[in-house]
């Protein structure tokens, strides 16, 4: 999309989200290390619901290092409120630990003082920041200009028309700080966060599909096609359980068995032979001879 059709589409979304969406506006320059922690809270979630965890979560640990030392686990049973507990939860402990071991304390507000540049790389290296934290921070504490986008937003300005396939999916909207001026930047960043976060929750609510199509008409051939679920494989049927049943065919078992074993083995009784018969005594080969000798000795009477 050329530069000129996405400032106009981008200022037509800020003119229909400020009559769609609640803006409040940050007041005064808030610490750095709590933008970002907060920013942890606030991705692809809304803002009243990313304040009430955050509040949560500092209320329920002691400090910032109390949290550093807690799992994963821990921290997300706090923030269950969120889209993505388990997600925000390390980038959260992973900020705070990346900062312990860097200055062993829990302050970044020496990064004001420098470059913005210098402490935007800062920011970026730490462990768990993310490109939407980094923007945020940059925006609410820094006071650099630069907007916030996350998955939400990003899928919203997809549908818009605003970014292309082509274009980088990495937080990055070509030219977007050109269209908003850093007068309007808090403020288009505020509406454009609720309206991704209502995205990323449900991006097939009718209501946000209405407002879509408000900004632009042609939205319909973006919008997210449903997948269609797979059909219900019926279960194989189980065996009979009847007690019944199960002595029945036990004892056609051993009927069977029993059949065979008598066609193996014929009864005894009737196979029986006698001795004699069965075993009769040979005589010696020379006893007919001798007995023919004897014969022929014996006189004559």
């Amino acid at each position: 999309m050329s530069t000129p059709n996405r400032a106009t589409l981008l200022n037509k979304t800020h003119k229909v989200l400020k009559r769609s969406y609640k803006y409040n506006p940050v007041r005064g320059e808030q610490p750095l290390l709590e933008s970002l922690l907060f920013a942890c809270c606030l991705e692809n979630a809304r803002h009243d619901v990313a304040q009430e965890t955050f509040a949560k979560l500092r209320s329920t640990f002691f400090d910032w290092n109390e949290i550093r030392v807690s799992t994963v686990k821990e921290l997300a049973e706090v923030m269950h409120a969120l889209p993505d507990p388990c997600d925000a939860a390390a980038r959260l402990k992973g900020i705070l630990q990346s900062v312990f071991e860097s200055d062993y304390s829990f302050d970044l507000e020496h990064l004001k003082k420098q470059n913005i540049g210098q402490a935007v790389k800062r920011l970026q290296k730490l462990q768990g920041a993310s490109a939407f934290g980094v923007a945020y921070a940059t925006q609410s504490a820094l006071g650099g200009h630069s907007i916030p986008i996350d998955k939400g937003a990003l899928g919203a300005l997809y549908v818009l028309g605003v970014i292309s396939e082509a274009d980088p999916r990495e937080a990055v909207v070509p030219g977007m700080e050109r269209a908003i001026p850093k007068s309007k930047g808090q403020e288009f960043g505020a509406l454009l966060h609720e309206l991704g976060s209502d995205f990323f929750s449900n991006p097939f609510s009718p209501t946000l599909r209405e407002l879509l199509l408000s900004i632009a008409p042609d939205a319909k051939e973006r919008f997210p096609k449903r997948t269609a679920k797979k059909p219900l494989v019926a279960p194989a049927p189980t065996p009979a359980t009847d007690k019944a049943a199960i002595v029945d065919k036990k004892k056609e078992k051993e009927a069977a068995a029993a059949k065979k074993q008598v066609a193996k083995s014929p009864d005894k009784r009737s196979a029986r032979v006698p001795k004699a018969a069965a075993h009769p005594k040979k005589k010696p080969a020379g006893a007919k001879k001798t007995a023919l000798k004897a014969l022929a000795k014996r006189k004559p009477r």
